[in-house]
């Protein structure tokens, strides 16, 4: 599947964005208003991080009890329940005079349903799409995000400037009720992907068993590490300029788009792996230059030159999914979305942390520096990996190994 009109001829694809887009919109206008509000009350960059990336944390303790109902439980049920939830979370922001101490505690809430969602999207695109669809779906998926987070960003910016952040809260817990509903009205009720019951064991059992295959920790590893520290760049983009956030959020998701549209659709099948490195050396370089206060316009710029680099994200998922039994599919990329998104909100509480202690600038510097580290040291242990010879009749992989049941 090689083109833009074969994908979107494919039935459920269409409503299936739809849904997410109406998802990815009340994510970013409420965890920009969100962070807002907590700015406003707090003066801190730590918690005013915290609060926006702050509940990836708690998907960290959803890996652990709930991941295996990713491809244990019907998808449209979950989504659309998440979305509620959701919903209802966001809403609570919304109440006036809600303590920080309870802001968190409902944020770190939704952050632990969430754990669910990324593996049950990613499962379901997987059913909705053939094998040969994965990556140029996955890259409209990630250009979706992206369009979703300028126009999110930008319009979250501008409704700031006229409303109150409580307002905008609950204009984001409407658009999570318009997921719901789109979930429910354009998919079709599927079975589970796997048999057997949802637990903690199942969990435990799946996730070592994915992790225990050499080649995929370092493919889980340069998904998650580089990624999560640049972030916690980007989660001081309030605390940078208070009254530029919002633009240079929107700025880095326009080179995401750039990235997805150019790995998922131009570049060859057979260059894509090359680019790995390339492209998490470029997520962080230009953020080095923060070093020097750059002004808005500079700033701007170097953080959409940035994220063209989260395009690699697309080419080690799809490694990831050359390594992964398909009945083990959703749960392999739920661990990688909960992996990442947890290493994100470290990336943000370690960020916040260095500008309380020194400045915002000084901060995403030292974590851009650390990401280029992480990603020339993984290079060197893939590099030896494949160096190493392999013993007649034995596999470097995992794929052998059966799938884990309950």
């Amino acid at each position: 599947m090689r083109s833009y009109r074969t994908l979107f001829r494919t039935p459920e694809f269409t409503p299936f964005l739809l849904a997410f887009a109406a998802h990815a919109a009340a994510q970013t206008i409420g965890s920009l208003a969100l962070g807002t509000l907590v700015f406003r009350a707090t003066g801190s960059p730590l918690l005013t991080a915290l609060s926006m990336f702050g509940p990836q944390l708690a998907q960290l303790l959803g890996a652990t009890f709930l991941l295996s109902g990713a491809d244990r439980l019907p998808p449209r049920a979950i989504l659309s329940g998440l979305d509620l939830a959701f919903a209802a979370g966001t809403a609570l922001l919304a109440l006036p005079a809600l303590p920080v101490a309870a802001v968190f505690a409902v944020v770190l809430t939704q952050g632990l349903i969430a754990s669910l969602g990324g593996g049950v999207r990613a499962g379901l695109m997987n059913e909705i799409l053939s094998k040969d669809g994965y990556v140029l779906g996955r890259s409209v998926f990630n250009m979706l995000w992206g369009l979703m987070q300028v126009a999110g960003f930008a319009t979250g910016g501008a409704l700031l400037t006229l409303l109150t952040p409580r307002t905008c809260l609950l204009l984001a817990a409407a658009l999570y009720v318009l997921s719901t509903l789109v979930t429910r009205l354009g998919l079709t009720a599927r079975p589970p992907r796997s048999s057997g019951r949802p637990s903690v064991s199942a969990t435990w059992r799946t996730n070592a068993l994915l992790w225990s295959s050499r080649p995929r920790r370092l493919t889980y590893l340069g998904l998650w590490v580089p990624n999560g520290l640049v972030v916690g760049c980007d989660s001081l983009f309030v605390s940078y300029n208070p009254r530029a956030a919002g633009a240079l959020f929107a700025c880095g998701a326009v080179g995401m788009f750039v990235g997805d549209v150019t790995v998922g659709r131009l570049v060859p099948p057979a260059v894509r792996p090359r680019l790995a490195v390339p492209l998490r050396l470029l997520l962080a370089a230009p953020y080095l230059f923060f070093v020097l206060r750059p002004g808005v316009a500079l700033s701007a710029v170097a953080t959409a030159v940035a994220s063209v680099g989260f395009a690699a994200s697309l080419v080690l998922q799809e490694r990831l999914m050359s390594l992964t039994p398909d009945d083990l599919a959703g749960q392999a990329l739920g661990l990688h979305f909960v992996g990442m998104s947890t290493l994100q909100a470290v990336g943000a509480a370690l960020a916040g942390t260095m500008a309380q202690l020194t400045s915002p600038a000084t901060a995403m510097t030292l974590m851009a520096a650390a990401s280029v580290t992480v990603t020339l040291t993984l290079a060197a242990l893939g590099r030896h990996e494949e160096r190493q010879p392999t013993a007649p009749g034995t596999r470097r992989d995992a794929l052998s190994e059966p799938a884990a049941t309950d």
